[in-house]
């Protein structure tokens, strides 16, 4: 079912009773469907829906204390009301490609970009270092080897527990608050860990450190979710947030690598917190304060408590029980490692029982398991980035290890991944537009059986250039087409009023997958030591080419994506599904026609 309508001719100024501009729009007659949706204006500029529709009258709106209500945020112009003679597929071109109008300049905007994309930095940085810290470290603080792995695991373990509750947070107080606090937190706990004088201070200070990034990472993807719209603009600026976590995980090995032979470790940590004090002042001044926003918001959710607590609990004491079974006394047979199991699958159980049946508002929306493709998006990338921690610490110990890299070596051994993860980043932001991204996350997927395997099949005295460096082409081309892609789809399927969902499942995927895959890849090497530490690692990469491979199968049977350009906003196809009938034309608009999951209106010019 069509709208044919005709493009807004004339817009002209004239002036109140009280002698206040105002803005008043005439347009040629058009013929209205009866069962149009009704539209209040309350003194606003009209939506974009209601421009594509061209529903008469719009009332005059007095450009002083004016609130622009846009589908992705306020905005201090109208700028998506139609310009004289502009089709429907013209404006929502320019749309996709235009500044948001919140930043007075592009200098503005890219201090937002930078201090977004931090996130991504300082979160890789704290994430990929301390693996080549933890020799050195464990060392100075005597830990044994059993228990070295606990640091490691429990930064990720605290993001991936605490992700959707901050998630929600954000959604019902604002990024803005949880992105600058996390960062402060973040640094707060990082100059703490920099003073560790036992093993157990550490574990304490690396699961609280996790707490900041379980903050900023799904605040980080809401605000930008919901300032950018649908198009090449949006495409580019997630590329380049993409980008940022190659080149986070450089810089942590780097000076990872630069403060265990040269300094000492804790400068690991204080660098660390220099760059998240810097990232929490830069937040504070160039990202868009949401608060006033999500406090007046008609459709402001609640926090569903009891989901929230099962769900942490059951977390913790699952992934606890599956990364420690392998140093256990008597491994799954020791009685703390099956209890917590047990006890942590029935609390996840109970979550599910209590998300799907019980809370008013659950935390995880059917709504998005409702989205075409989605929930086979979400079981390939949990393996994807399963995949993805297991080539990243696995990789690591065996160029050390068994290629006698010093951390130094490894981290220039990694630079291929930073600069291909900055080119492929910023490179896709200008193709998504053009190409299906089924077609690109295909690609992805088989770049990440490659990685690995070159890795399982490498010879004993393999060297860098033979097997290491094309591992790393592989390895970068699919975790950075992957996560600039899904983050596109994921945040573009869900209304504005569920970014901070979308950035919490984007999070969870990636660290949950990464927790619990190394807890299983860790069960392997263990069982497998006795055959040689060399051995062993091959074990894991084939495990880990496993991963990989059934995650292509998922991706090539049951994930469509379509091209990422310009399009209507969530709640702009709502909009639009609500009305329907036919009339005369000049413009035809497709009442959104869903395709390939990501859900789009086909604009087919009728003129």
């Amino acid at each position: 079912m069509s709208l044919q309508i005709e493009p807004i001719n004339t817009a002209s100024t004239s002036s109140d009773r009280k002698g206040k501009s105002v803005v008043s729009h005439s347009r040629k007659r058009t013929k209205i469907p009866k069962n149009a949706r009704s539209f209040q204006h309350n003194g606003t500029f009209p939506s974009i829906a209601e421009v594509i529709m061209e529903k008469e009258p719009i009332a005059p709106t007095t450009l002083e204390d004016t609130d622009i209500r846009a589908s992705n945020g306020d905005n201090n112009d109208p700028s998506w009301v139609r310009e004289p003679g502009e089709t429907t597929e013209a404006m929502i071109e320019r749309l996709g490609r235009e500044r948001p109008k919140m930043f007075s300049s592009i200098w503005s905007e890219i201090g937002f970009v930078f201090s977004i994309s931090m996130s991504q930095i300082l979160a890789e940085y704290f994430l990929s270092g301390f693996i080549v810290i933890v020799p050195t470290l464990a060392k100075s603080l005597h830990i044994n080897q059993a228990s070295a792995t606990w640091p490691a695991s429990a930064f990720s373990l605290t993001i991936a527990s605490f992700l959707l509750i901050f998630g929600r947070l954000a959604d019902m107080y604002g990024g803005y608050p949880l992105y600058v606090a996390g960062f402060a937190w973040l640094a707060l706990w990082s100059l703490i860990a920099g003073f560790s004088n036992s093993g157990l201070m550490l574990n304490i200070c690396r699961a609280l450190q996790g707490l900041g990034p379980a903050a900023f990472l799904p605040a980080s993807l809401m605000i930008l979710g919901c300032i950018y719209r649908p198009g090449p603009r949006k495409n580019i600026v997630f590329s380049i947030y993409g980008a940022c976590a190659p080149i986070g995980y450089y810089c942590g090995i780097f000076f990872a690598g630069l403060t265990s032979e040269k300094i000492s470790w804790p400068w690991f940590f204080y660098v660390g917190t220099l760059l998240s004090v810097i990232t929490a002042f830069t937040a504070y001044l160039s990202v868009p304060s949401d608060i006033k926003q999500k406090r007046e918001a008609a459709d402001r959710p609640n926090m569903d408590w009891p989901g929230a607590m099962l769900s942490v609990s059951g977390l913790i004491m699952f992934t606890f029980a599956i990364i420690d079974s392998s140093h256990a006394p008597e491994k799954w047979a020791t009685p703390y490692i099956y209890g917590l199991f047990i006890l942590g699958s029935i609390f996840l159980i109970s979550a599910g029982y209590v998300e799907c049946y019980q809370a008013p508002e659950p935390l995880l929306r059917s709504s998005l398991f409702k989205v075409p493709s989605m929930p086979g998006l979400i079981v390939a990338l949990f393996l994807t980035y399963g995949a993805y921690g297991i080539f990243l610490l696995y990789g690591t110990f065996y160029m050390g290890t068994i290629m006698g890299a010093s951390p130094l070596q490894i981290a220039a051994w990694f630079t291929p991944m930073a600069v291909g993860g900055c080119l492929i980043s910023t490179f896709s932001g200008f193709i998504l537009h053009l190409l299906p991204g089924t077609i690109l996350i295909l690609i992805a997927g088989a770049s990440w059986i490659v990685a690995p395997l070159l890795f399982a099949i490498a010879p004993e005295q393999a060297t860098y250039w033979s097997y290491v460096f094309p591992a790393m082409i592989c390895a970068t081309i699919g975790v950075d087409i992957t996560f600039s892609l899904t983050n596109i789809f994921i945040t573009t399927s869900l209304p504005a009023n569920q970014q901070g969902l979308a950035g919490s499942v984007i999070m969870i995927l990636l660290h949950l997958g990464i927790a619990v895959m190394l807890g299983f890849a860790d069960v392997i090497n263990v069982y497998m030591e006795g055959k040689g530490m060399r051995e062993s690692f091959k074990v894991v990469f084939w495990f880990e080419v496993a991963c990989a491979g059934v995650a292509l199968l998922v991706l090539v049977g049951f994930v469509k994506i379509k091209e990422a350009k310009s399009d209507l906003t969530v709640e702009e196809k709502r909009a639009l599904e609500s009305s329907g009938g036919e009339g005369d034309v000049a413009l035809g608009v497709e009442s959104a026609q869903r395709n390939g999951g990501e859900g789009g209106v086909e604009l087919k010019s009728g003129v």
